[in-house]
């Protein structure tokens, strides 16, 4: 059996384990106290496995707490995020236990990143994909859009107030110069609907269409 030669404190306050003179991976305080390891100590392989089992887990929190403390994430996005450097098993737990110590809340996610999004123009279905693509379940993503487009106190279609934005700040020159065709086209790449496209390229050519 392997046995622990050496015990040794990191730099970032974490126990360094050596079987056999080799570093083999290091343990939280936590799990190094729960294991009541000490040095010559003779571990059976299923041992090591399980502590190496322990450590994954905890880095893998350590590296969501740092990921949240930048910005807040969607639960899916956190997994993915963890994935690329942890196992399956280990990005789930930490995703679970920021979940149980109320870091995670896709709903309050879904709908600020929405908001964020139609500030920068984005059209319903770029958010829509945007928020799939941070993890966001279909339902969940409906819902923050939905809610979100009932807030306009203008009473207008926010889809039609972003796509007149977009229009008046990157297209205007195109639209001088008798690109109609180009500039809707452009639009439709976006996500806009054809009837959102028609009505402010029509505003365009008559802009007393859009007076109330």
């Amino acid at each position: 059996m392997p046995k622990l030669t050496q015990i040794k404190e990191t730099k970032r306050g974490r126990l360094a384990l050596f079987l056999d003179g080799e570093f083999v991976f290091s343990l939280d305080e936590d799990t190094f106290a729960t294991a009541h390891l000490h040095e010559g100590d003779e571990l059976e392989p299923w041992q090591v496995e399980q502590l190496r089992k322990q450590s994954d887990t905890r880095r893998a929190l350590d590296k969501a707490m740092d990921y949240l403390s930048l910005r807040d994430h969607a639960a899916g996005e956190l997994y993915q995020k963890l994935c690329r450097k942890f196992d399956a098993h280990s990005a789930a737990w930490a995703v679970a236990r920021a979940g149980e110590l109320g870091l995670l809340n896709d709903e309050g996610f879904a709908r600020r990143r929405a908001a964020e999004l139609l500030r920068k123009r984005k059209s319903r279905r770029e958010i829509l994909q945007d928020l799939a693509a941070k993890g966001i379940d279909r339902d969940t993503a409906a819902r923050a859009v939905e809610d979100l487009y009932d807030t306009d106190e203008t009473g207008e279609d926010p889809e039609l107030t972003t796509a007149r934005a977009l229009v008046a700040r990157q297209y205007a020159a195109k639209l001088a110069a008798g690109k109609r065709d180009q500039v809707a086209a452009a639009l439709a790449r976006r996500g806009f609907s054809h009837g959102v496209i028609r009505t402010v390229l029509d505003e365009t050519d008559d802009p007393t269409e859009s007076e109330p």
